[in-house]
């Protein structure tokens, strides 16, 4: 599973950086809140399992922050399309700017990033 996650990680981090992008990497939501703290990213992906926290509770610190709720945030995820209906009506939290399904298609996430940081 955490092979997954790290080839997923490799993957976006190359197709960023080809296109010219700079790019900061967090192995878990603890490290991604820290470099966050550092630098306000354009625009965060995050997979729904990560290590010891879900990507899910990520997803939630960040848009409970006043400092990063405006961020666009892109879930990649292997899970159906019950979950994307799922996340999306929780009233509490606003749903995902954007969603993705593993496997990767690499003009798509370029196309998606585009559109959400433009």
């Amino acid at each position: 599973m955490y092979f997954v996650f790290m080839y997923i990680l490799t993957f976006i981090h190359i197709i960023l950086e080809d296109q010219g992008a700079a790019v900061v990497q967090a192995l878990d939501a603890e490290q991604a809140l820290e470099l966050a703290l550092k630098e306000k990213p354009d625009l965060i992906t995050l997979d729904v399992s990560m290590p010891e926290k879900s990507g899910i509770k990520l997803y939630r610190e960040v848009k409970a922050n006043d400092r990063w709720k405006q961020i666009p945030i892109i879930i990649v995820t292997g899970v159906s399309e019950d979950f994307k209906k799922f996340i999306s009506t929780r009233h509490h939290i606003p749903p995902p700017e954007g969603y993705l399904s593993k496997p990767i298609d690499a003009e798509e996430i370029l196309a998606l990033i585009k559109k959400l940081t433009a």
